[in-house]
């Protein structure tokens, strides 16, 4: 992130506040609603380089599904049973919260769905881990459902999966539309927030007991600083080099085509997914596993590679969809953790400096929740042991 000493028009806009939020998606605009439902007299602003909802959130394909970026029974093989369950609690509580004080009677406007999510299996090993965690779920009291090749076939119109589970509780939105309206609803609680877009932080410095943050357009004085930017933290502290990896991931989506679909679907361990709007439109995303180092960075360009695969994966497994015209394809940089899962915390160096971040592709399904724990650790709250950057 660079700002031109030509561009740089900071001088002429110095603003006061408590807290400044970096970061325009649904981390910093969690955290900020969460800032102002705690105390309405903080003075907050938050800070967007381009646009609200310019960066990952407003590029993912709109799954707020529970659980991590794996299977369940490698969650607990990794953290063990007792905090395999928090983690999956903490999702499901971050889904709670978000249709209570956000979605609220909203979910049609927002294209809201909460009719689960399918984990698919092209190959009977796969299937066999699935059946095994499914199991593994039910010993948790976990809501989950066996698919045989059959069921897919009726319920989901795809071809070439031997069977597969559905995850009951989860769901799916249009993640562009539920941040403007987080947007709307932190715009509703007393006291202001300020929101400036198109505002990129090129300096974070020492004034005083304060901090300044410097912007193309601003000057912003304050005792607190969140990082809420994700993929992009390293690009302004070096301290998240080795803990938040920038990774690329490729969407298309096609034309509105007549409603098929029972609900959003992952195949190849999680990796692939795709989905039907309520609207028609089917969205696919991934193969990131084709290019791994190119997907690695901040180029939001699309390749021909993993572009080409997701067309052959709708032809291959998705009939009714494989005359539809390609509308969009995109790209959008997610910040991936070390150990896949959030960061909330301060800098070990500098108590001032607090983040939120790390979401490992489920930042619908996390940030929410984790910016609430973000601002609990603002209050000397704790927080889960397996989300605090104490952890490292």
């Amino acid at each position: 992130m660079t700002v031109s000493y030509w561009m740089d028009r900071s001088g002429n806009n110095k603003i006061n506040a408590d807290v400044v939020i970096i970061g325009g998606g649904i981390a910093g605009l969690s955290t900020a609603f969460w800032i102002k439902k705690e105390d309405p007299s903080m003075k907050v602003v938050l800070v967007e380089r381009y646009q609200i909802g310019d960066g990952a959130t407003g590029r993912n394909a709109g799954f707020i599904t529970c659980g991590s970026v794996e299977h369940f029974n490698r969650l607990v093989g990794k953290h063990g049973r007792d905090e395999a369950a928090l983690i999956w609690k903490f999702s499901e509580e971050n889904l709670r919260l978000l249709k209570e004080h956000v979605i609220q009677e909203s979910g049609d406007e927002l294209l809201f769905e909460n009719k689960g999510s399918f984990s698919l299996a092209s190959t009977n090993s796969e299937f066999t881990e699935l059946k095994s965690s499914a199991k593994l779920m039910e010993s948790f009291d976990i809501k989950v459902e066996e698919l045989d090749e059959v069921a897919i076939r009726q319920r989901l119109n795809a071809e070439g999966f031997v069977g597969g589970i559905k995850y009951i509780d989860d769901a799916s939105i249009h993640p562009l539309k539920l941040l403007h309206k987080m947007k709307e609803k932190i715009e509703q609680l007393p006291s202001e927030v300020t929101f400036l877009e198109n505002n990129e932080v090129y300096s974070i410095e020492n004034k005083g007991d304060n901090k300044l943050v410097k912007t193309k357009h601003a000057q912003i004085e304050a005792p607190i600083v969140v990082f809420a930017t994700n993929g992009y933290s390293a690009m302004l502290n070096n301290f998240f080099a080795d803990k938040i990896f920038p990774t690329r991931g490729q969407i298309l989506a096609t034309e509105p085509v007549p409603r098929f679909m029972e609900g959003p679907c992952y195949a190849n361990f999680v990796l692939d997914y795709f989905r039907q709007m309520p609207t028609g439109e089917m969205i696919i995303g991934g193969f990131r596993q084709l290019q791994k180092d190119a997907e690695i960075g901040y180029s939001d360009q699309t390749s021909d590679t993993i572009q080409a695969a997701l067309e052959e994966f709708l032809h291959k497994h998705i009939p009714p969809v494989r005359k539809a015209k390609i509308t969009h394809r995109w790209s959008g940089i997610m910040g991936f953790s070390v150990d896949g899962q959030p960061m909330v915390g301060a800098m070990p160096t500098d108590p001032q400096l607090f983040f939120v971040g790390g979401f490992t592709a489920h930042g619908l399904g996390l940030a929410f929740h984790s910016g609430k724990c973000l601002v609990d650790t603002l209050f000397d709250r704790p927080i889960p042991s397996f989300i605090s950057a104490r952890r490292f």
